[in-house]
């Protein structure tokens, strides 16, 4: 199936999408995230520049230990 994403440009145009979404019983996802933050974090996934982080040891992961 394809992925759907909409750029709603007021409160208004989310409150409509959101209704006419669950009056045709389609399931939304919203995201607290900037999407010019998510493309950029999606762009360093695939060129493999990026540090994953271990909650447990944060200053390990980061080689400060």
């Amino acid at each position: 199936m394809e992925t759907l994403i909409m750029h709603p440009q007021s409160k208004d145009q989310v409150t409509a999408l959101k209704a006419i979404a669950k009056a045709w019983k389609i399931s939304v996802e919203t995201s607290p995230y900037d999407p010019d933050f998510v493309a950029m974090v999606k762009k360093a996934e695939k060129r493999g520049n990026f540090t994953e982080i271990d909650p447990n040891d944060v200053w390990g992961s980061l080689k400060l230990k």
